[in-house]
């Protein structure tokens, strides 16, 4: 890989990064201006937002306090820093949507892989219509339909929270359980509405990837079909789904915050409900940059890993 390019993509990294901070920064609403809030908590909206020194100098700031992930104090839980509460959300907002949407991405490509291949066992050709129309319905009205029936009517599971109200947190068998059971609802909300959108894509691709020079002569050479599928078929064919995963992570992110709030899940999306709810600005500025960052993130791994997943593809003179 091209020591330029990867300067190049870690530049435009920190470049999104650093337009999001500037749009928080600037779209800062009159209402958190300081006004009947604590002592405390006025001195701090003062310093960080108050008209007793230039714009700019705010700016640069804040700038450097978001380049530091200082995003301020709470104001409805004052003087709890923001930081502190999205180091709190997001390990439950991690756990949940990296083992919802991986599981659903190796399901959903392999399932899909397979239906293109023309090889499918027949129980799989005949769930996977199913699945395709669940990639129709969001995340929030795929939860509210579990939660309806295994929790509201079924009572096999719970109907909210990361944990049982009675329960401690600690590093025990019980507890880890207890947080299992009260995220089953929540992944598969988002596994059964994504499986359906991956196997669709790599459906296409495996047919479009049979008809390749290069599968013709793996078929000639006389190599084992399953090597041929893996190998050649679903190797190349991955190849979209990888930056398509990158580039809906985005919108997966914000359909699991309302999968969240929907289960009144301890995570990202509870965290910004309630500031909504309370006008916690500075919880609010932190949240939206954090998702950002994630996305810009997720995006910028995506395609330094690129050449790992495909020996053709070359940076050195990008």
């Amino acid at each position: 890989m091209s020591a330029n390019y990867f300067l190049r993509r870690i530049a435009l990294f920190f470049a999104v990064a650093l337009m999001a901070a500037t749009v928080n920064f600037f779209f800062i609403p009159a209402a958190l201006r300081p006004g009947g809030e604590s002592p405390g908590l006025s001195r701090i909206y003062n310093a960080r937002f108050g008209v007793e020194r230039p714009l700019w100098r705010h700016y640069v700031n804040y700038l450097g306090d978001t380049a530091r992930l200082d995003f301020g104090k709470s104001r409805s839980n004052y003087p709890t820093p923001v930081t502190s509460m999205l180091r709190s959300a997001i390990p439950w907002s991690v756990a949940l949507l990296g083992t919802a949407t991986l599981l659903s991405f190796v399901l959903g490509s392999l399932g899909g892989a397979l239906l293109g291949w023309g090889k499918a066992p027949r129980w799989l050709r005949g769930i996977f219509p199913v699945f395709f129309t669940f990639s129709a319905v969001p995340f929030y009205l795929m939860g509210l339909i579990l939660l309806y029936l295994f929790a509201f009517r079924l009572y096999w599971l719970p109907l909210f929270g990361g944990y049982s109200v009675q329960g401690v947190p600690e590093f025990t068998f019980a507890f880890w359980a207890d947080v299992l059971q009260h995220a089953l609802l929540p992944a598969a909300s988002i596994v059964l509405a994504q499986i359906g959108f991956w196997a669709l894509g790599m459906r296409s691709m495996m047919v479009t990837t049979q008809g390749e020079d290069f599968m013709r002569q793996a078929e000639a050479k006389g190599l084992a079909g399953k090597r041929i599928f893996f190998r050649y078929a679903m190797r190349n064919a991955l190849l979209p789904q990888t930056t398509q995963l990158a580039v809906t992570l985005g919108h997966v992110i914000s359909g699991a915050i309302l999968v969240e709030i929907v289960f009144s899940y301890p995570g990202v999306g509870t965290v910004l409900l309630n500031a909504v709810r309370t006008f916690d600005y500075l919880v609010i500025q932190g949240v939206i940059f954090t998702i950002i960052v994630t996305v810009a993130l997720a995006m910028l791994i995506v395609d330094l890993i690129y050449p790992l997943l495909d020996p053709r593809i070359n940076y050195s003179k990008a």
